[in-house]
Order: structure tokens, then C-alpha cells, then sequence
């Protein structure tokens, strides 16, 4: 008898992020962590190093893009489609400063095609301090391999 085993949305986006994440040298380097994924959508936190404030002593806006980036990277990585980006803008709103705990979250606005969009909001506790829009391109492949039959 064959059984196909079959994953659940969550479980889907939860092994693509843990496969992705393997390879994501940047995120770890800047001390990112993934602290919710699903299908759709990811929440990442950063938190801003001495190295990572600019000349005003605030965060430097490349570091913060990157977070909501990387959000997005992984909400729109999350249904088993090599996706990257194809566009992304940010407004920045407040200042982040050394030692805020950065959280972004990213979530799918509209995905058909091989297009879609994502929004970003970056925060400090309550505090909005930046807003990220992009747009994904899926490109061809996988996260996960094809489900395997299992005999019994």
C-alpha cells in the first residue's frame, strides 16, 4: 500500500524556512533570528549592534532594510517556491537606536502568478519605525524535495 505523506501549510513553511535558513549566511551574520513563520507570512527580530548605527549614532537604514527583507524573503519562501525579490522600497518613520530589539512583520498582500506582495512593518516594542513593501518573482525549484511513497 502507498501512503503519500502530506504536510500541513504550517509544517510546509516551517521546513522551507528551516531550509532556507541553513544557507542564509547574512541573516545569521547580522544576529537576525526567525521567531514566527507560517504560511504567507514570518517575524524576525534583530538587535542593533554597536557596528550597526551610522553617523547620527542611529541604526543605519541598510541594516534595517535587511531585516525587513529578510522578512520578506521568508514570508513569500514559505509555500515551496524558490522566490526572490524583484522590488523593495521602505519608508523609514523613527529612528532605531543601539540596542533596540528590531522586530519585522512581513505578510502576504497578493501572490498569483509567479508574482506577489509582501508588506514589511518594522518595530521597537510598540513603536512603528519602518514600513517595507516588496515585490516577489518565483524562480524555478523547490525547498523541499517531492514527497516520497512510503510502503509499508
Amino acid at each position: 500500500m502507498n501512503v503519500k505523506a502530506a504536510l500541513s501549510p504550517e509544517d510546509v513553511a516551517r521546513a522551507c524556512a528551516d531550509a532556507m535558513w541553513a544557507e542564509d549566511d547574512a541573516s545569521k551574520g547580522l544576529g537576525i533570528e526567525i521567531v514566527e513563520i507560517g504560511p504567507g507570512h514570518a517575524t524576525l527580530a534583530m538587535t542593533v549592534r554597536p557596528d550597526m548605527v551610522n553617523g547620527q549614532r542611529i541604526a543605519h537604514g541598510g541594516f534595517i532594510f535587511t531585516l525587513a527583507d529578510s522578512a520578506f524573503a521568508f514570508a513569500c519562501n514559505s509555500h515551496n517556491e524558490r522566490v526572490v525579490a524583484a522590488q523593495g522600497q521602505i519608508t523609514f518613520i523613527r529612528p532605531g537606536r543601539l540596542g533596540d530589539r528590531l522586530v519585522a512583520t512581513a505578510r502576504e498582500i497578493t501572490r498569483g502568478g509567479r508574482s506577489g506582495i509582501y508588506d514589511v512593518r518594522v518595530t521597537v516594542g510598540d513603536t512603528v519605525i519602518a514600513e517595507f513593501r516588496g515585490h516577489s518573482r518565483v524562480i524555478p525549484g523547490t525547498w523541499l524535495p517531492p514527497a516520497q511513497d512510503q510502503k509499508d
